[in-house]
């Protein structure tokens, strides 16, 4: 596939009817923003310019560990990945860049460059794993199934070590300037791991890759409640990825999923406290019922998703720069539509916490008026957004409707021609 993956007319013409309502719309939010002294489009600009980075395992249909039950047209390989990755980039203008997975990405760095820019993509943070096994791959000759960075046996430890590493000159080929690290690493018994040693051993791997990383990078700490192991965590919760990122230096920080904590965590005091600590490395965003569902954006719990943007948007600054990524597992739906809804969304927080009148609320925080302080939050949640959001797409190129346009494009229905379809696969996805 050369080029961009949808015809350009396509969208203009998918625009073309869409257009007057668009201004209609736009307009008369403008006259009711412009009221409380709001300039709809400076908050438009502020949309336009923020971006999330796709996963580039994202575009592959998802699973549980009881089943997968693969869709039409999966992609075969990191280049059929970013072609889609470009159709969401294209449609929806904000996922200019794509996040790589090691060793599920690995091709040559001059071809999947010179691929990515001829999508008009580039190259976000790279993500290692040491979570699975690698049968067959000489670098990884031993087993990952009781830890990896975190594991008793020193080689074990270096292979991860270098793995990581890996990455790092991969990353460095391709433009990336950060490597996020998740491990699996914990304990399934009581008594199976000494929880102490097991968080040291972290810590000493963790340093030799942070000892590797070029000027201008970063490494990013994920942390996880549980999964795959059910007792104990090397890395549990963010006070852990904290401790971890201020052992390790400047250049480490901690990574926030939004589905790797416990239900009723106040995910929004996590952003506050890191960014306190000023080890507020990013996002991988995404919604969940229990842990790590996977859920696409803003499908479960939007108010949440807005109330972590009220924090980033109250603590923007100079130097304030958090990475911003999506993380699902897309079981039923079409990938390509759920990335671009939930890019959509993650825009739609961002806009509705722009609209929030913060003299007014720290004026109530003052007076302790705890009614009027959620009235005025709330106001900026209860905003349609919409016409916003669809005009900074239609600016950029973009789709007014992405999915109607998507649809429409009958990609779907090309790339399932031109792919051998995939066979359903057992559990051990999740």
């Amino acid at each position: 596939m050369s080029g961009l993956p949808i015809d350009p007319d396509l969208v203009a013409r998918h625009n073309a009817p869409r257009a007057r309502a668009l201004s209609d719309d736009y307009d008369a939010l403008g006259t009711r923003l412009a009221r409380h002294g709001v300039d709809i489009d400076a908050v438009t600009a502020k949309v336009a310019a923020f971006t999330v980075a796709v996963p580039s395992w994202g575009v592959g249909t998802g699973g549980t560990r009881f089943a997968r039950f693969p869709g039409a047209g999966e992609p075969r390989g990191v280049f059929q990945k970013l072609d889609d990755c470009a159709v969401i980039q294209q449609l929806g203008r904000a996922t200019p860049a794509v996040s790589l997975h090691i060793p599920w990405d690995e091709a040559p760095a001059a071809e999947l460059r010179g691929h990515a820019e001829a999508l008009d993509l580039t190259f976000d943070a790279m993500n290692s794993n040491t979570f699975q096994d690698h049968p067959g791959d000489p670098r990884h000759p031993l087993s990952y199934k009781f830890g990896s960075l975190s594991h008793v046996d020193p080689a074990v430890r270096a292979q991860a070590v270098a793995h990581n590493v890996d990455c790092i000159r991969i990353g460095e080929a391709l433009g990336s300037k950060a490597l996020t690290v998740w491990v699996g690493d914990g304990s399934n018994f009581p008594g199976q791991s000494h929880m102490g040693r097991a968080f040291e051993r972290y810590l000493a791997s963790m340093r030799e890759i942070y000892a590797a990383l070029p000027e201008g990078w970063r490494l990013f700490s994920e942390h996880k409640m549980y999964e795959p192991a059910f007792y104990s965590t090397v890395v549990q919760d963010w006070g852990t990825s904290l401790l971890a990122a201020q052992s390790l230096g400047p250049k480490a920080a901690c990574l926030v999923d939004l589905g790797h904590h416990a239900p009723n965590v106040n995910i929004e005091m996590i952003v506050s406290r890191l960014a306190h600590a000023g080890k507020l490395g990013g996002f991988h965003f995404n919604d969940s019922r229990y842990s790590d569902d996977d859920l696409d954006a803003g499908s479960i719990d939007p108010f949440r998703l807005f109330l972590v943007f009220n924090e980033l948007v109250d603590l923007d600054g100079p130097g304030f720069a958090p990475a911003y990524m999506i993380d699902q597992s897309h079981n039923v739906t079409d990938p390509i539509e759920s990335l671009i809804r939930s890019a959509d969304e993650i825009r739609r927080a961002y806009a509705q916490a722009l609209l929030v009148d913060r003299t007014a609320l720290a004026g109530h925080q003052g007076a302790n008026d705890a009614l009027m302080a959620s009235e005025t939050l709330k106001a900026g949640f209860r905003a349609d957004v919409g016409p916003i959001l669809a005009r900074a797409r239609a600016d950029a190129g973009g789709a007014i409707d992405p999915i109607g346009a998507y649809r429409d494009s009958r990609y779907r229905a090309k790339v399932a021609a031109e792919r051998p379809a995939a066979q359903g696969g057992g559990g051990g996805i999740t």
